[in-house]
C-alpha cells in the first residue's frame, strides 16, 4: 500500500470542486479556488500519485454492468490456507470489495449479480476454493445509503 498524505483543506476544497464538475480544467480549478495552476496540478498528481484517490472504474455503478443485485457474504477461511483462498476469491470478478474482518468470519465480501440464480452460482463458486470453509449471505433490499465521503471533504475543508 502507498503512503498516502493527509488531505488538507486545499486538498479537500479542490475535490468538493471537482464533484461540482467533474470536467472542470486545471485552469478553472486555480480560478475558482483563487490559487496558482501549478499548485492545484502538482496537488492532483499527488492525490493520485499517493492513492488518495481511488480509480475511476469505482464510481461505476454495478447497475450500469447489468449486475443490480448487491449482496455482502461472510466468509470463514481455513488459516492455514488463507492467503491461497484469498487469492482465488480476488479472480471473481462479481466480488467487487473485500475486508478481513473480526468476528465469527474472517472475510466480508461485497458481490454483484445479475439474479439471485446468479448470486447462488457465485456462492458456489466461492465454496469451491481450496480453503473456503462456509459463506454466510445477506442480499441488500435497497441502498438506503451510498458509500459517500462528501460530509467528510466538507469537514475537512473547513479546517
Amino acid at each position: 500500500m502507498l503512503s498516502m498524505h493527509l488531505i488538507d483543506a486545499l486538498d479537500a476544497e479542490i475535490l468538493l470542486t471537482l464533484d461540482q464538475d467533474p470536467q472542470a480544467t486545471v485552469l478553472s480549478l486555480s480560478r475558482t479556488l483563487g490559487v496558482a495552476r501549478n499548485t492545484v496540478h502538482a496537488r492532483l498528481r499527488r492525490l493520485v500519485a499517493d492513492g488518495s484517490l481511488a480509480p475511476f472504474s469505482q464510481r461505476v455503478r454495478t447497475e450500469a454492468l447489468g449486475l443490480p443485485l448487491l449482496a455482502f457474504i461472510s466468509i470463514s477461511i481455513s488459516q492455514s490456507s488463507s492467503d491461497v483462498a484469498v487469492a482465488a476469491l480476488q479472480t471473481i470478478p462479481e466480488i467487487i470489495e473485500m475486508h478481513a474482518t473480526t468476528g465469527d468470519a474472517d472475510l466480508l465480501a461485497k458481490v454483484a449479480a445479475k439474479d439471485p440464480a446468479d448470486l447462488h452460482r457465485i456462492t458456489n463458486a466461492m465454496l469451491a476454493i481450496d480453503g473456503v470453509v462456509r459463506t454466510s449471505t445477506a442480499m441488500s433490499l435497497v441502498e438506503v445509503m451510498p458509500t459517500r465521503t462528501l460530509p467528510l471533504l466538507q469537514a475537512a475543508a473547513r479546517k
